[in-house]
């Protein structure tokens, strides 16, 4: 039997982060601050744009009353830049289309807005394989609420077995509160150990996404 699979996006299919630091530092240099390293700005990233610009001013201690300016700018920036040195993971297509082949029905639920979200998925050449996606922006409320992904299932209107697919601990809980499998890839955004994020199997080349998400169903008692 097939799945309904929803893929987190940044930090899981593709490595957006060179573009994600680009637009924080030019909207830092707009602001007059001094660029931050990529790595620091990696610590920021999760639960959407707001939820980053917001740590980036803690960080940088501006005042938190220019939220809104900050967010608009960075958000400017990255539309005008989001897929310039992004790159799909290795092994991520080959995943797709062999998930595609079993029956698979595949979406993104990702809190990355939902314009980005879609501009990257079309350049990167992976927009063909999803029947939805769901952006951070999309509803009023975003993972870790479940109804986030739980809307991004109902998008798709497929009985059966739901997986999802991500990076972090913010889309292990919501996959918890969902009360869905949830397939942690090893190698993206997170910020602790492997063993400290609950996850059903977690891989790290995305490869072996194909015969993971076989085992999955199969311990379900589904016949991928």
């Amino acid at each position: 039997m097939s799945a309904t699979i929803m893929f987190d996006l940044d930090g899981t299919l593709v490595d957006s982060l060179p573009d994600i630091a680009a637009a924080t530092n030019r909207m830092l240099q707009d602001t007059g601050v001094a660029p931050l390293p990529q790595e620091q700005i990696k610590q920021f990233v999760g639960k959407g744009l707001p939820k980053l610009v917001e740590r980036v001013i803690r960080h940088c201690d501006l005042p938190m009353d220019r939220h809104a300016e900050l967010s608009r700018k960075t958000l400017e920036h990255y539309n005008a830049a989001s897929s310039d040195k992004t790159v799909v993971y290795p092994g991520v297509l080959q995943a797709l289309v062999e998930l595609r082949d079993m029956g698979c029905v595949m979406g993104v639920c990702t809190n990355k807005p939902e314009a980005p979200a879609r501009h990257v998925l079309e350049a990167l050449g992976l927009a063909p394989h999803f029947a939805t996606i769901i952006g951070g922006d999309s509803l009023n409320t975003r993972k870790p609420d479940p109804a986030h992904l739980e809307a991004s299932f109902a998008a798709v209107r497929i009985a059966g077995p739901q997986l999802f697919v991500g990076d972090s601990e913010v889309d292990a809980e919501t996959a918890r509160r969902a009360e869905v499998p949830f397939l942690l890839f090893t190698e993206g955004y997170r910020k602790s150990p492997i063993a400290e994020i609950p996850h059903t199997v977690s891989y790290e080349d995305s490869s072996e996404l194909p015969a993971l998400v076989r085992s999955v169903l199969q311990s379900l008692g589904h016949n991928a």
